[in-house]
């Protein structure tokens, strides 16, 4: 395999970007060393250039939210004719991004095309509007599958797995490469008693956008403070749904109790991760929560929704973290969130264990292991082979997966 073709709507430089385009562009970096030469294909976006290289990912970008997906099926169908920003592309495979919508790339693509989908946005799609939505929705759950009926798919985690499949795709069609995780950067110390703060802290990790749900981790940190008085929510991460976060957190009173750093860099995200207690993940839906690893890195479990899907992957419940509500729960619990919160932030003993087992848990994935994992996914399209389950599984720590059997 000499070549690869990556697509996908946005990457990590892009203002909204998030988890799904860090895993494509980690995944690149690791077919790069290899000596491949990757592409990826992506939007525009206000101070970034039109190409450019990075790790090793020669990056072409244009058109905007929506118009990326008809310029970039033009842009490959012009390079293969050797014209344009991707003159002479000739991929011995793709990876489609389907975040809600494809790219239906197989249609120029003149290669296998392997269709890389990290969760179903069902519960998503009503945020687009409703005609957007149900036009969305019908994409994702007809269209999309039945254009792809005969190509790979790859997915982050289990339950995403078995969400394809209720959508149609057989099985055998669908690989598992969970996501990895990087180095905790050099000068950081790494969680412990020593880097916590002396006060009650609780943190998110998340794009702020309106399906991350940090209301929840809000009205938890309001429900609290009559009992916890000097509990406080540290919000990491930058979006456009801010500015009604900081309002929902006056109106609850609570103002001077969370502090919203937004976008930081890796060293300060890892500061503030080792000094927390808990860390809450109260996404309407995740396809797997790297931000669950990065945490669990500093010894600091999560408490999040059953519902999301993804987290009863990344969560080993009650061992690594803590998992509330029904798994078909249509709306989240805000009070068995708080609860659990709650819980961990009065039970020291309780609170060690699990981030220690989720510590231990952490030190199993890799953005390498990913990277092969791809990798090996993606040879098998190339010799016309179809890759299904969980593709070279990180080994199991003793008493994590019997835990998780229990």
């Amino acid at each position: 395999m000499r070549e690869v073709l990556l697509l996908c709507w946005r990457d990590t430089g892009h203002p909204q970007g998030g988890g799904s385009e860090r895993y494509l562009e980690e995944v690149g970096a690791q077919l790069a060393a290899r000596g491949i030469k990757v592409t990826l294909r992506t939007a525009g976006y206000r101070g970034a250039a039109k190409k450019e290289t990075v790790d090793g990912i020669e990056i072409s970008r244009a058109g905007g939210r929506y118009s990326v997906y008809p310029r970039a099926l033009a842009a490959i169908a012009a390079g293969r004719l050797g014209f344009g920003p991707l003159r002479g592309i000739r991929p011995d495979a793709v990876i489609d991004t389907q975040n809600g919508i494809p790219f239906f790339s197989r249609v120029v693509a003149g290669a296998p095309v392997t269709l890389l989908v990290h969760h179903c946005h069902r519960e998503q799609w009503p945020v687009a509007g409703r005609l957007m939505g149900k036009i969305g929705w019908w994409v994702e759950s007809r269209l999309s599958p039945r254009t792809h009926r005969d190509d790979q798919y790859l997915t982050v985690s289990l339950p995403s797995a078995d969400e394809l499949v209720e959508l149609g795709v057989e099985r055998e069609r669908i690989a598992v490469v969970r996501n990895g995780a990087d180095d905790i950067p050099v000068g950081v110390d790494i969680g412990g008693a020593d880097t916590r703060t002396v006060h009650p802290s609780v943190c998110v990790l998340s794009r702020l956008v309106p399906h991350k749900q940090i209301e929840d981790a809000l009205e938890t940190v309001a429900a609290l403070r009559p009992t916890i008085a000097d509990v406080h929510l540290d919000v990491i991460g930058g979006g456009w749904w801010e500015q009604n976060l900081r309002d929902r957190a006056h109106e609850l009173g609570i103002g001077d109790a969370v502090t919203f750093h937004g976008h930081v860099d890796e060293t300060r995200k890892h500061q503030l991760l080792s000094q927390s207690w808990v860390h809450v993940m109260p996404s309407r839906k995740e396809g797997w929560g790297l931000a669950v690893i990065e945490a669990a890195q500093h010894g600091v479990p999560t408490v999040g929704y059953r519902s999301s899907k993804g987290l009863t992957d990344s969560i080993v419940d009650g061992v690594t973290g803590v998992l509330v509500g029904s798994a078909e729960a249509a709306t989240a619990d805000v009070g068995e969130l708080t609860a659990a919160v709650n819980t961990l932030l009065l039970d020291p003993e309780t609170r060690m264990v699990l981030g220690e087992k989720a510590r231990v848990r952490a030190g199993e994935f890799s953005w390498k292991h990913t990277g092969n994992g791809v990798h090996e996914v993606l040879a098998g399209t190339a010799a016309g082979l179809r890759t299904s389950g969980l593709v070279s599984p990180a080994l199991a720590r003793p008493g994590l997966e019997h835990a998780r059997a229990e």
